[in-house]
Formats: C-alpha cells, sequence, structure tokens
C-alpha cells in the first residue's frame, strides 16, 4: 500500500509539473500574441495619445513602418532595452489601425537590410569600439516617404510624437507653407571673411525652424514686405521693431483673406540687448520693443512696449555660473500649469513655460472678435519700466505694489476681422529729393489709393504673444551632438507652445494631442505661493526700514543745517547722537523681524518638502500593505463561510 501511494506521488508530481510547465509556457504565448502592457507612468508615456489613435483611425491606405534596429553581439545591453522599448511602442500603433504594418529588420553589415536602410536614410551611430549599430525608422504610404534616421535614447520622451508626426505627414500630399518675418536674425546670419579671420563665426538658423520645416514649408518673409504672398497660409512675426505702416498693411491684408497670423511682440528682447555692445544697449533702451500698434488698435487691444511684466509668484532665478551670484528676478516667468490656459488645445499639454522679460495685453476685444488666454500672469504681478528692468536687475522691483489683477501674457482672437486702414494701402512718407520725384509724388497724390479688403468674409485667428526670446534655443532647449547627429531636448514647453499653435492653426489638431512632448521641468507650484507671500512680508519690512533709515538721515541733516557756527558743524551734537541711536534700534528691531519671517519661511518649506518625502518613501510600502490587508481579510472572510 505504501509503495502504490509513494507511485502515485511520483506520477502526481511528475504530472504536476508537466502541467505547470504547459500553463506557464501557455501563459507566455498568449500574453506575448496580446503584448498587454500596464502603463503605470505618471505621464503615461507608455499609452498612445487620444491624438495619435485619433490620426491612426484616419488612415484609409496602409502605411508600412520598418525599424531599422541592429541585433549583434557589439550592441550594448541598454540600448537593446531601449530598442525593445521602440518596438513595443510600435506594436501599439498596429492594434490601433489595421492599415500599420510593422516590419523590422536587422542591418548586418554588407547584408540587404544595411543596404536598404541606407537608401531608406537611416543613418548608422558608430560605437565606441568602431562598430556601426542602427535604430531608425522608415514610413512609406504609396509613393510617400518619410525616414527618422536615428532614434536617440536622449529623444525618448518625444519619441510617439516624432512617430505621429512622420505618419500625419506622409499622409499629406501637399505641405502647408508657413512664412516667417523678423527683426531678429532667426534665419541665421552670415560672417564677413574679416570677422572670421578674427576666429568668430556666423550665426545658425533658430531651432525652432528646422522643428517647424519636418511639418512645414517654411518660408522667410523680409520685414519690408508689401504683400503676403497668396499660397502663405499661416505667418510667425517675431520682435516686429518699429513696423513699417506697409508692413502691417501687409499682414492686416493677410488676415483679412483668411490668413493665420502668429506674432510675437516684446517689450526687452533678450537676444537683441546681448548682442550689441554695452553703449548700444542704452540707446536700444530708450528705443522701446516691438509692437504692431495699429493693428492691434483695430482689434481692440494694446501693449506697452515700454513696460515690462513682474511676477512675484513666478519669478526665476538666475547666473550662478562659475562663482557669479545668483539673481532672483521676477520679471523672468517661470510659468507653471496654474498660468497656462490647461482647457484650450494649444496649451493644454503643456506645464511650464519661460518667458523673459515679457509684456502683457490689455483692453477689450473689438466686435466680433473672440479673445482667448492661453497664459495669465498671477495676481501678485505688476509692470515696471522697460529701462529699469534690463539694467537694475533685483532692485527694479524695489517699490513693487501688486495690480491684484492677472495679466494677459499670450491671448488667441477668432473671428471676424477689421481692417486696420480704412482709407487703404499707406503711401510712401518719404519725401522725394529732385523736381522730377516732386512732380511724380503730385501724380501719384492725385492717384487713388489701393482700397484693400474692409473685413475677413470668414472667421480668421490671430495668436498674440508678449514675448520673442522664449523661442530662442538658449531658453528653450538643450541643443546637443551624439555621433554627429543634432540632439534637441526641450528644457520647457516653449517649442511646444509655438508648434500647437501653428498646428492648430493648420487644421490639424491631433498632432497637439500627443502628450508625449512632456518637459524635462516640473515647478513646485505650492513652495512657489508660499515664497510668494514671504516675500510680501519682506517688501513691507524693507520699506519700512527704508522709511526709517530716510526719517533718521532727513532729521540728521536738518539737525546739521541749524547748526549756527561752522567750526561746530563737524561735531555730534546730543540730538543727532540721540537720533542715530534711535536709527541703530529701528534698524536692529526690523532686522529681527525680517529674520524670524525667512526662519517661518523655512519652517514651511521644510514641512512641505518632509512631507513630500515621506509620502514618497512610505507611500508604496504602505499602499502594498493595505492590499495585503484587505486580501488577507477577504480570504479570512471565505475561509469562515465555509
Amino acid at each position: 500500500m505504501t509503495k502504490k501511494n509513494n507511485i502515485q506521488s511520483y506520477l502526481f508530481s511528475v504530472v504536476g509539473v508537466i502541467a505547470m510547465f504547459v500553463i506557464l509556457v501557455a501563459v507566455y504565448i498568449v500574453s506575448h500574441a496580446a503584448a498587454v502592457r500596464i502603463d503605470v507612468t505618471s505621464d503615461r508615456l507608455n499609452t498612445l495619445s487620444a491624438g495619435t489613435k485619433a490620426i491612426l483611425k484616419k488612415l484609409d491606405t496602409p502605411v508600412q513602418i520598418r525599424l531599422y534596429a541592429s541585433q549583434g553581439k557589439d550592441v550594448d545591453v541598454g540600448f537593446k532595452t531601449y530598442e525593445q522599448r521602440v518596438e513595443d511602442l510600435l506594436n501599439e500603433y498596429k492594434k490601433v489601425s489595421k492599415n500599420v504594418e510593422i516590419k523590422k529588420l536587422n542591418p548586418e553589415p554588407d547584408s540587404e537590410a544595411e543596404d536598404a536602410a541606407n537608401l531608406a536614410g537611416i543613418e548608422p551611430q558608430l560605437t565606441r569600439t568602431g562598430e556601426k549599430i542602427y535604430l531608425g525608422i522608415s514610413i512609406t504610404m504609396l509613393d510617400s516617404k518619410v525616414a527618422l534616421p536615428f532614434l536617440a535614447p536622449e529623444r525618448e520622451r518625444l519619441l510617439e510624437y516624432d512617430i505621429t508626426r512622420a505618419i500625419a505627414n506622409v499622409s499629406t500630399t501637399e505641405k502647408i507653407v508657413v512664412g516667417v518675418a523678423s527683426g531678429l536674425p532667426i534665419f541665421g546670419q552670415q560672417m564677413n571673411p574679416m570677422m572670421m579671420q578674427m576666429g568668430q563665426r556666423g550665426q545658425d538658423p533658430w531651432v525652432f525652424l528646422s522643428e517647424l520645416k519636418r511639418d512645414f514649408n517654411v518660408r522667410e518673409v523680409p520685414m519690408t514686405a508689401e504683400k503676403i504672398d497668396d499660397d502663405v497660409k499661416i505667418l510667425i512675426v517675431v520682435h516686429p521693431k518699429n513696423p513699417s505702416d506697409k508692413f502691417q498693411y501687409a499682414i492686416d491684408q493677410f488676415v483679412l483673406r483668411g490668413g493665420k497670423l502668429v506674432a510675437f511682440l516684446d517689450p526687452l528682447s533678450i537676444v537683441e540687448s546681448q548682442s550689441m555692445p554695452q553703449q548700444q544697449r542704452f540707446q536700444m533702451a530708450a528705443q522701446g520693443g516691438s509692437n504692431l500698434e495699429k493693428l492691434l488698435k483695430a482689434w481692440g487691444l494694446e501693449f506697452d512696449s515700454n513696460k515690462v511684466v513682474a511676477d512675484m509668484v513666478y519669478k526665476t532665478e538666475m547666473g550662478g555660473g562659475r562663482g557669479a551670484p545668483t539673481q532672483t528676478l521676477p520679471t523672468v516667468l517661470t510659468l507653471p500649469g496654474d498660468a497656462i490656459n490647461t482647457n484650450d488645445v494649444v496649451t493644454s499639454e503643456i506645464n511650464n513655460l519661460t518667458l523673459l522679460f515679457p509684456g502683457a495685453f490689455s483692453g477689450t476685444p473689438a466686435a466680433g472678435l473672440q479673445q482667448t488666454v492661453l497664459i495669465k500672469t498671477s495676481t501678485d504681478s505688476t509692470t515696471v519700466d522697460r529701462f529699469m528692468a534690463e539694467f537694475s536687475g533685483e532692485n527694479a522691483v524695489k517699490e513693487f505694489k501688486a495690480s491684484g489683477k492677472n495679466m494677459n501674457l499670450a491671448v488667441r482672437l477668432v473671428g471676424k476681422f477689421k481692417t486696420a486702414f480704412p482709407d487703404g494701402k499707406p503711401k510712401d512718407a518719404t519725401p522725394p529729393a529732385d523736381d522730377k520725384k516732386e512732380e511724380n509724388k503730385d501724380e501719384k497724390k492725385d492717384a487713388p489709393a489701393e482700397a484693400g479688403l474692409k473685413e475677413s468674409k470668414q472667421d480668421s485667428a490671430v495668436i498674440l504673444v508678449g514675448d520673442s526670446d522664449l523661442i530662442y534655443d538658449r531658453f528653450a532647449a538643450q541643443v546637443g551632438n551624439l555621433m554627429g547627429q543634432k540632439i534637441i531636448m526641450p528644457i520647457n514647453g516653449n517649442f511646444s507652445f509655438l508648434q500647437n499653435a501653428v498646428e492648430q492653426l493648420s487644421g490639424d489638431n491631433n498632432l497637439i494631442a500627443v502628450r508625449s512632448r512632456a518637459t524635462q521641468s516640473r515647478p513646485f507650484t505650492k513652495m512657489r505661493q508660499i515664497q510668494a507671500k514671504a516675500d510680501e512680508r519682506f517688501r513691507d519690512k524693507i520699506r519700512e526700514l527704508e522709511k526709517s533709515k530716510e526719517e533718521a538721515q532727513n532729521r540728521l541733516n536738518e539737525l546739521q543745517r541749524t547748526k549756527q557756527d561752522a567750526n561746530q558743524r563737524f561735531i555730534v551734537s546730543p540730538e543727532q547722537q540721540a537720533e542715530i541711536e534711535k536709527f541703530r534700534k529701528t534698524q536692529a528691531q526690523v532686522s529681527k523681524d525680517l529674520k524670524n519671517v525667512r526662519k517661518d519661511l523655512r519652517k514651511e518649506v521644510d514641512s512641505l518638502e518632509n512631507t513630500l518625502k515621506w509620502a514618497n518613501i512610505l507611500g508604496m510600502p504602505a499602499a502594498v500593505a493595505l492590499l495585503g490587508i484587505v486580501l488577507a481579510l477577504l480570504k479570512q472572510k471565505k475561509t469562515a463561510a465555509k
């Protein structure tokens, strides 16, 4: 009987192991086929966004995505892991649309796959050992083809956007023409031979242009243009300083015929200021910033190009490099989600923007126009003189007094626009030099002005932004070089804001909803609010100290003037000594109060930091423990029921 039981136990154990093995294999096969993934990232980075799904569902023609990924032994393990994540993401595309076909190729040296990769525009990268590795994508629809030459791991957060944008491009027959006009050298600037001999080099085009060129046909529009070409659908104007009436008229007629406008105005362009000598900077400061005053007036808005916005909640710490002291500048704004309109498609996926010395828009839109505020300040904000903002640093807000209201940093106007030039095209204001030209002038006076359009027949849109520096390379992205390829990593949502605006105006809103444009920085909003409240108390104490100091000094001066004998003016009188002693006591008391305020601030910040730290440390263990207790109670209840 015992022997029989042993045989049964042996058989059952063997059968059990085999059964368990079969079950595990089946689970692996099913799970591998299903490719089920659980996304626990805070930004849902491993889940396709609504915008991507919308674009994929619109596909009515097969799209082939070829993934060229090296699989050799020379490929680093970390790189192989990244390759797998890329492949997993592509499989998510295939799940959404039956018209998406994924094909993976291993471009080994001297293979047909390597030849195909080179023909498709996939660029190999060299490892430390000198071996070539490939990781690129070629997307084809009929005769249209787009290549992503190399998928850099550093750009992984933008991977979904890059792939989706490439699919949108192959499915579009013709790129929209985007015109760009600027008073700054955003298209680059060549250095003259003499400067090149001195070791200086020209200026490269701004990075945002290369990003736009991936989706649009970008064309330069001169600031002297008197007409915007008919095939230009979207016009971007950057820092239009002292624009002529004819240029503003060209924009006016462009908008009235249905063109879309994105204008970056600026009371103080840091790019322009830092590119010139100190003496010229002082002269420029007196000239004011950029504006489209005549157009804005017709649209019911105002933009003071001599005033810069200061905000105590969204202020930014600047400098500190190479041993230099840091400055906290309320005129450089780091804007979190609270300052951004999360209900609008242009800004809904942006959680961080950086604006440098921006201006604000005010006024009420003209009849027929509807305004949407995209970016705003906190209520603890005001405006300061642009000259003081540039050259006084933190002292620019010495007498800061909050306006108590939100100021508009970026707005969109939608509706039927009316012309800012009811009398038609402006005439030349420059008088001719000789009699013959004088006669020509008289003839032109008699000639009627070009009538032009008076009102748009259909709704159009204009986006106005109170800063131009936000789209400059240094303030929007880190630009590096990886194995000979330029890598652009956004440090905030500045580039995304511009791209979203252009994409919305171009008509394809789905790309805006691709959430993978997440940025590296997440402002600590709560701590900023605590800091702003404490700063308000600091300002009151500082004013009190300065007022007491001024009163004491005035009293001392008055006592000095009342002395009759000139020889006695350098001797401190008892009254002066009493005033000095009083001032010292006041100064000591105010300094003590300031110290207590700073101490209270530090306590609030430390308390908040400790709360977050312990929440991070204990949050997950506590959740697991709670889940275990719940499961134990359920099991106990189930056992008791039996």
